[in-house]
């Protein structure tokens, strides 16, 4: 099977906005720019805040007023981040990204507000996919019906998005995506609760819209981060019946014999920032893991006795795709084209995302440049998946 054949898509939640006036002036100022550099057709990813689907929806007819905003600038999109419902680019975000969760009900009524506005987005012919949180955080405390609950919502939203269909004719699917320290966090547990939702689903005689319109968002750098066997990974899930709706093409940090490089730990110190979340996992020679909530400069600088015996540190934070090292860090590139040539033996075309938004809190001149930067990663993506 091909890759996909629509245009590759960068996702713009590394740009601030909670309006529509700010999401189409990052539009002109960056993606616009960005696709005259790349020199070819290029999607845009829109993460649109709970605020801004507020103000798209307020009338009627605003989202098809949004879309064709979208479409003066020559852009298409066909997939939206629903996983930050507020501003992702608060000073601290962290942990509070993961909220509301799938417990809640307004989490359930931003995803359809974001469906009903990529309704509009939608190319002709073209489906769709909206990414999502991996239902909560696991270091919050959940309601003992916690899963049933997500369950329950996941359900009033795969029926949904059959009746929206219906509606437009666009089919439009759900990405849950898995990432260290939530609920849903490895290929096992995605898997199990899958499970357990098409079991509520037969129950109920819906599953075959479940399995249609609910799937899966592959996060390289997330899984990579947990140490999994990358496409053993995707041969499970695809094995488990479970659609990957979407791929997040996407670079991890890693540190190799960190004991021994003073000179890697000093640099990838300078990553710990008060923003993002960056989950943090060692690889001992043992071939145990141990996990880290949050990278910390004590962890590294003091260090931590953990250390000497770690053969890898990998670090759940996005660095751009073209780099294959950071001066005397790494990254799991390696990990990011097992994948990409794994997704090809499915049977379809997931959609393909870059994913770095950390493009602001990159230490020293990294961050300079993003136009720049951005179009780099793309053609770096595209010549990736040319050699496939």
């Amino acid at each position: 099977m091909t890759l996909s054949s629509l245009p590759l898509s960068y996702c713009t939640n590394v740009h601030p906005g909670l309006t529509v006036a700010e999401i189409l002036q990052k539009l002109d100022e960056f993606t616009v720019p960005i696709q005259e550099q790349y020199a070819a057709p290029l999607a845009a990813g829109l993460w649109l805040a709970e605020p801004v689907i507020q103000e798209i929806l307020v009338t009627d007819t605003g989202h098809i007023h949004f879309a064709e905003e979208v479409r003066k600038r020559n852009l298409i999109c066909y997939t939206l981040n629903a996983f930050p419902y507020g501003n992702f680019h608060n000073d601290r975000v962290k942990e509070n990204v993961y909220l509301p969760d799938w417990s809640q009900p307004e989490r359930l009524e931003y995803t359809k507000g974001c469906a009903r506005v990529l309704s509009a987005l939608l190319p002709d012919g073209a489906e769709g996919s909206i990414s999502t949180v991996p239902l909560g955080f696991k270091q919050f405390e959940h309601a003992a019906d916690f899963g049933d609950t997500c369950i329950e919502q996941l359900i009033e939203l795969a029926i949904y998005l059959k009746q929206l269909k219906e509606e437009t004719g666009k089919t439009i699917r759900l990405a849950i995506e898995p990432e260290p320290f939530c609920v849903i966090e490895f290929t096992h547990e995605l898997i199990v609760f899958f499970e357990r939702l098409y079991q509520r689903a037969a129950a109920k005689q819906l599953l075959g819209i479940v399995k249609e319109f609910l799937g899966a968002c592959y996060d390289i750098c997330h899984q990579a981060v947990e140490f999994e066997d990358i496409p053993g990974s995707i041969r499970q899930i695809t094995h488990a019946e479970i659609r990957i709706n979407k791929i997040h093409i996407s670079n991890a940090i890693e540190l190799v014999n960190p004991w021994e490089n003073e000179a890697g730990r000093t640099q990838l110190a300078e990553y710990a920032e008060p923003r993002y979340l960056h989950q943090t996992i060692g690889n001992l020679a043992s071939g145990d893991l141990y996990r880290i909530v949050d990278l910390t400069k004590k962890f590294l600088l003091a260090p931590d006795p953990r250390i000497k015996e770690t053969e890898k540190l990998r670090v759940h934070f996005h660095v751009p795709i073209d780099a294959q090292t950071l001066g005397p860090l790494g990254t799991t590139y390696q990990e990011l084209k097992h994948a990409l040539a794994t997704v090809k033996e499915l049977d379809y075309a997931p959609h393909l995302e870059v994913e770095t938004y950390t493009w602001e809190v990159l230490p020293g001149d990294q961050k300079l440049g993003l136009v720049d930067g951005l179009t780099r990663e793309l053609q770096a993506a595209r010549s990736l998946l040319d050699t496939l």
